[in-house]
């Protein structure tokens, strides 16, 4: 097939592997935004709910701001622009809703980071699948997905568990997803040189 010829994975830029290569650096601050919310929240294990909503509020106010500058900064990108946006929007609410009312109930806030969760694990496994065919390795960005979506599955089945216990899985959870995050941006960087 030449490369004159529309697929499903190219757009008018170039095939869509390139688009998200020459981004690289996006995937990889958010990969970092994720390692770092995770040392927080095991650093301070034996802290306050009000520090979990805190810490939480400027992760996800950080991931959606990402996800929109992602979604602004190409046209093609691997899931459609409004998932993207829609993630981003999500991850500003989030963001935003936790930091306004800090005092919101560990429940609610349970839940919000569990749907949260599980809808940036399905973007994520959408981008991988249909990025398998351009790119090698593409498992990272997979793992990254079932990681989120698996986690934030547990969330939403059992919320009622203890504040410690959910600082530590929250704090594992974003430490192992950003490493998946910034090897598959340093996999992306090799692809844009």
């Amino acid at each position: 097939m030449s490369d004159s010829q529309p697929t499903l994975f190219s757009r008018r830029d170039g095939p869509m592997v390139h688009i998200l290569a020459r981004n690289w650096w996006l995937v990889l601050l958010r990969g970092i935004a994720a390692i770092l919310f995770g040392v927080l929240a095991l650093a301070w294990p034996g802290a306050t709910l009000l520090t979990l909503v805190i810490l939480y509020g400027a992760y996800a106010l950080a991931d959606g701001v990402l996800s929109l500058i992602a979604a602004a900064s190409h046209r093609g990108a691997l899931v459609p622009r409004w998932w993207l946006i829609v993630a981003g929007l999500l991850g500003i609410a989030a963001g935003l809703f936790t930091l306004l009312w800090p005092g919101v109930t560990a429940l609610i806030l349970i839940t919000f980071i569990g749907i949260w969760a599980l809808v940036r694990g399905i973007s994520e496994i959408i981008e991988a699948i249909r990025l398998r065919k351009q790119i090698e390795n593409e498992w990272f960005l997979i793992l990254a997905g079932l990681l989120s979506a698996v986690f934030g599955l547990a969330v939403l089945v059992a919320p009622g568990a203890g504040a410690l216990a959910l600082i530590w899985v929250i704090g594992i959870y974003a430490i192992a997803f950003g490493i998946l995050l910034v090897a598959f941006s340093l996999r992306l960087r090799k692809l844009a040189s």
